[in-house]
């Protein structure tokens, strides 16, 4: 097969002239000099650390093995590595190549549905086996089930997040608002916040005289859905009229109004009534459940209550409350990834996408702008609010200093980072960075401090400390080298790249210069 190359003297821009002038070197040669230099620095890590070292190199020879011809190369090659993975005893990781080898040997039609169903399977096994995982390079164990929860959480609501700004590409800075709603919507009727009132309705764990109002949490969810989808369409409607920069700063300014009426609901404008406890938050919860009829209806297989529950041993494994609530935050983000594909590729899915890309061409082809924007944002403030709501209940408390403003660009972030308008993309880049803010950055820390030295001195950084900088050094990294985000979806990618390439903007060829 024969490659198009540009003449390097023809190129503009120092980093396309090196590309070029590497990509007219023969093929072997760039093949061997690559495999070469990637020899060299796992030697150079391995010093640092072993397992880095190692990372390195079976970094590189998955990357050349995936290059080889299918059969009998590629197939031998993977063979061969997972084999050299079974003889060094980590079993863990021979499991996991071949897992994903196995996948990607299915044919390419029936992969779009094999990948997620693979994906779901291995993470509603996950408590099964996250204790007998390898060891990451760099960033430690794998998470804990807990953590898995609270990324499954931010996850939705980045999915969330991405119907306003990945579909409808409005700039919301102020989507924690919607987060505390929720979150607020279920203590408020799961606690003894209004104890002047006595009114229970299908609540699990707590006695019947119990003050307060108690209602369960199947309720709550989509209530808190509900009361935050509102309360987009409230502040929607008058602030949707406006674009770019001047919707990122009114949705900024809600943003940071939500969290200051939460510290000082506990004496609300002033009348004396405690809508949110103010700085001491709402604690505890009720615990969440399906009671004593449907868990005796189904042998146990539905908990009576989460936090009282879990004596079965399954597959050699304790199952514990944290684990039901890790396969209830997959059942909620399977429905949020759900809607938010079926909405993509709708009617209103389109209409959202037409005003993202030209506002203006959108409205003069008949679409209703104010009508559109505002589903865009209530359907985005829906999700927001089932997370919070779930998360609440999750940490059975909810306190005002989970709701500042810098979880809103966090989420924002994750949105970016992943790839904005493709789900995928999203759920890897919230993942990511979910995980960095609960475990990376503090397991990250506790490496450089053990391995990193020169002569006798050894840092005793604290990591997490710089998180604000270095999810802004990510964030860098990615708009200067892909600003697409790691998965984008094809419009945006093609969005993104079109009139940038070393062609002039304008025809600059003199008339009668054609050939």
């Amino acid at each position: 097969m024969t490659e198009s190359l540009a003449d390097p003297r023809e190129v503009v821009g120092i980093r396309n002239v090196l590309r070029a002038r590497w990509k007219a070197l023969p093929f072997w040669y760039r093949v061997a000099v690559s495999i070469g230099i990637e020899f060299l620095i796992a030697i150079g890590l391995f010093f640092l650390d072993h397992s880095l070292g190692y990372a390195v190199a079976t970094g590189a020879a998955l990357y050349w093995v995936h290059r080889l011809p299918q059969l009998p190369w590629r197939l031998a090659g993977q063979l061969v590595i997972i084999s050299i993975f079974l003889f060094a005893g980590v079993t863990s990781l021979a499991a996991a190549l071949a897992i994903a080898f196995a996948v990607f040997w299915v044919p390419p039609r029936y992969r779009t549905w094999t990948l997620p169903l693979v994906a779901v399977a291995l993470a509603v096994l996950y408590p099964f086996y996250a204790a007998k995982m390898f060891t990451i390079p760099v960033f430690g164990v794998w998470p804990d089930v807990a953590t898995g929860v609270v990324m499954l959480v931010f996850i939705m609501m980045a999915v969330g997040l991405n119907i306003v700004v990945g579909y409808a590409g409005l700039l919301d800075l102020g989507y924690v608002a919607f987060y505390a709603m929720g979150a607020y919507t279920a203590a408020w009727f799961s606690s003894l916040q209004f104890a002047h009132q006595h009114w229970h309705f299908g609540a699990v764990g707590i006695t019947p005289d119990l003050p307060g109002i108690h209602v369960t949490m199947w309720l709550l969810l989509p209530l808190a859905g509900v009361v935050t989808a509102l309360a987009g369409i409230i502040i929607g409607l008058p602030t949707l009229r406006l674009r770019g920069d001047y919707l990122a700063i009114v949705t900024l300014g809600f943003g940071e109004i939500l969290p200051q009426i939460a510290r000082n609901g506990d004496n609300f404008f002033g009348t004396g009534f405690n809508l949110t406890n103010g700085p001491n938050g709402i604690t505890p919860l009720d615990s969440p459940g399906f009671g004593h009829g449907l868990s005796n209806l189904t042998g146990g297989f539905l908990p009576s209550n989460y936090l009282q529950c879990c004596n079965a041993t399954v597959l050699g494994h304790q199952i514990q409350s944290t684990d039901v609530f890790f396969w209830t935050a997959i059942l909620l983000l399977l429905f949020t990834v759900f809607c938010s594909l079926r909405l993509q590729y709708s009617r209103l899915g389109r209409a959202w996408i037409a005003i993202r890309e030209d506002e203006t061409a959108a409205a003069a082809m008949g679409v209703p702008l104010m009508r559109t924007k505002t589903w865009a944002y209530a359907t985005g403030a829906f999700f927001g609010g089932v997370a919070g709501a779930y998360y609440a209940f999750f940490k059975s408390a909810t306190f005002p200093g989970d709701f500042f403003f810098n979880i809103s660009v966090f989420i924002l972030c994750m949105v970016i980072l992943g790839g904005m308008g493709n789900i995928w993309g999203v759920i890897v880049g919230a993942g990511f960075l979910a995980y960095l803010d609960r475990e990376g950055l503090a397991n990250t820390g506790a490496w450089i401090n053990s391995n990193v030295h020169v002569g006798h001195w050894h840092p005793n950084l604290d990591v997490p400390l710089y998180a604000s900088g270095i999810y802004g050094l990510i964030i860098l990294i990615v708009m200067l080298f892909r600003p697409e985000g790691l998965i984008p979806s094809k419009r945006v990618a093609a969005e993104m790249h079109e009139g940038v390439q070393d062609e002039p903007l304008y025809d600059v060829a003199h008339a009668g210069a054609e050939a």
